[in-house]
């Protein structure tokens, strides 16, 4: 499994910075998976200096920045026609108030991932949550520092669809239903939240009760209202189904709900994509199955 990697520089200027809490959080995952990190320039240098990651051959210098190297890893989440140059993913550990998270070859990162079904991780939290997911997947026996991270029942878990989208989370929702109903409470934006609260009065939720709890719609401010709850860190998990080739109105209130994520980069999880919302569902039901 190949993942690039890139971190600003927030996240890696100091030895308690997001990046190493992450791999020293993570370095034995890493190594169990044999997972490939085709890191940036910066990112390379960093995880170099640092005792994190020894003598791990997995871990691929890519040029900084400046000379192309986000642009490398966009190219490659694409694809290449060498299968060692095609990424599986990208773990970009996001400063929100850096200009360069919003770079179009940061733009591009994100969004050729969402188009592609890959993961685009931007949290420390949800890059912790990934390689767990990763380890159950590959039949691991779950990590034990991983467990407060996977207490579903305490958490909160916003689940929002942009329009084109609607469709595949009413699809998501009604597969997944067991995992989501674990979570102590469910939000989500209008019409998304009413759509979700059918689909649990069909499965026998008491009519009349909502199974999730529905701010405004997007346009009308409900992904600045969710936002807000994660900035509290009253919402620890957002399922964002985002449609990639259609223009928003309310781009910048949903550019607020993700900065949010990223600015407690240690106490959110984000999943923008169907097909890795689905595999971390598994393995949710794998983890508590084995516990």
């Amino acid at each position: 499994m190949r993942m690039g990697l890139a971190a600003n520089a927030l996240h890696h200027d100091h030895d308690d910075a997001a990046l190493f809490r992450w791999l020293r959080a993570c370095g034995q995952g890493i190594r169990e998976l044999d997972l490939h990190l085709h890191a940036v320039g910066r990112t390379h240098a960093a995880i170099e200096r640092s005792d994190c990651l020894a003598s791990y051959s997995g871990l691929l210098r890519y040029p900084y920045g400046r000379e192309g190297g986000l642009m490398k890893l966009v190219a490659e989440v694409v694809g290449m026609h060498a299968p060692q140059r095609t990424l599986d993913g990208a773990i970009y550990l996001i400063d929100p108030v850096d200009p360069s998270s919003i770079f179009p070859e940061a733009v591009a990162l994100k969004r050729q991932c969402v188009i592609h079904q890959k993961p685009f991780i931007s949290t420390v939290a949800s890059a912790r949550d990934w390689v767990e997911m990763e380890r159950l997947q590959a039949g691991l026996a779950p990590d034990p520092g991983a467990n407060e991270l996977h207490a579903l029942e305490q958490q909160t878990i916003a689940l929002i669809a942009h329009d084109a989208m609607k469709p595949q989370m009413m699809a998501y929702a009604a597969d997944h239903f067991d995992v989501l109903a674990r979570f102590a409470r469910r939000v989500a934006t209008g019409t998304t939240g009413q759509q979700l609260n059918e689909l649990a009065w069909s499965r026998g939720w008491p009519q009349g009760e909502n199974w999730v709890e529905r701010y405004q719609s997007g346009p009308m401010g409900g992904d600045a209202q969710i936002a807000d709850l994660v900035l509290e860190r009253r919402c620890q998990r957002a399922i964002f189904f985002e449609d990639p080739h259609v223009a928003r109105q309310h781009e910048a209130d949903i550019q607020l709900l993700e900065r949010a994520v990223t600015t407690v980069t240690d106490d959110a999880v984000c999943m923008t994509s169907p097909r890795v919302a689905a595999r971390w569902a598994d393995a949710a039901r794998k983890r508590a199955a084995q516990l």
